[in-house]
């Protein structure tokens, strides 16, 4: 996913309203972007980092800037975009970096689940997919979700619900971090969703994350890193093992 025009480089001044951000450009000049994130994107919207930005051409829009890529304090590059996750999937799945999947399957996309309220993300040949943007570093890997997400824990359950039922089913998680090199729940955040996640595993549901390459220039999905299941404390417990996915296994 090739950034077109290219992104524009500033300074994040703060993130504010859920929806909002002020970022300073390099000609210093003050400007308020779209900020397309619905979490709480901690270690990603630190006052200071150096941030990208795209711009719309659509002129009904009110913010016709949206911010896209932070900065961490570790020089890390994080795409905050979460409305991207989806495309990214997508093309993992053309590129056969999805374990599981056949780079020729036929993708749908905002998929109704029959028997249940809303959408998953995606259907993949006969399998539903819903798809989720990690940004968030936790020391030793990656944590989904980054603050407490009933919606999230509900997708879970429909996944599981169609594993039980015999309907292949499938989550993604979407890394778009450059220092993240496994997932995992965030148990201390959103308890609920790693018992979600643990059920969803059991039940038959296939876990799977993608990793992608993040620059100002485009945001690529490189491969596959291990989803661990094992609950770990707040904070860490020395040792305490942990039981991973490995790329590539079925469950």
């Amino acid at each position: 996913m090739r950034f077109a025009p290219p992104l524009q480089r500033a300074t994040l001044i703060r993130r504010y309203k859920r929806f909002l951000a002020d970022v300073k450009t390099d000609a210093g000049e003050p400007l308020t972007v779209h900020c397309p994130n619905t979490g709480a994107m901690t270690g990603c919207a630190d006052p200071g980092s150096v941030a990208w930005y795209s711009t719309s051409g659509n002129p009904r829009r009110k913010y016709p800037h949206t911010l896209e890529i932070v900065g961490d304090r570790h020089g890390h590059l994080i795409g905050i975009n979460s409305a991207r996750a989806n495309t990214l999937v997508v093309e993992a799945l053309a590129a056969g970096i999805v374990p599981n999947f056949p780079a020729n399957a036929r993708v749908q996309r905002e998929v109704t689940v029959p028997g249940c309220q809303g959408r998953l993300d995606l259907r993949v040949d006969d399998v539903f997919v819903e798809v989720k943007s990690v940004t968030l570093k936790l020391a030793d890997s990656g944590a989904f979700p980054d603050a407490v997400s009933a919606r999230a824990t509900r997708h879970l359950d429909t996944l599981a619900r169609l594993a039980r039922s015999g309907q292949r089913s499938a989550l993604v998680f979407c890394v778009q971090h450059t220092g993240i090199n496994a997932v995992r729940s965030a148990d201390a955040i959103d308890p609920d969703y790693g018992r979600a996640l643990r059920r969803a595993v059991a039940d038959g549901v296939l876990v799977v994350a993608v990793r992608c390459r993040v620059t100002p220039l485009e945001i690529v999905p490189v491969g596959i890193v291990p989803v661990h299941l094992a609950r770990i404390p707040s904070p860490p417990a020395c040792g305490l093992p942990v039981r991973p996915i490995m790329p590539g296994s079925a469950l």
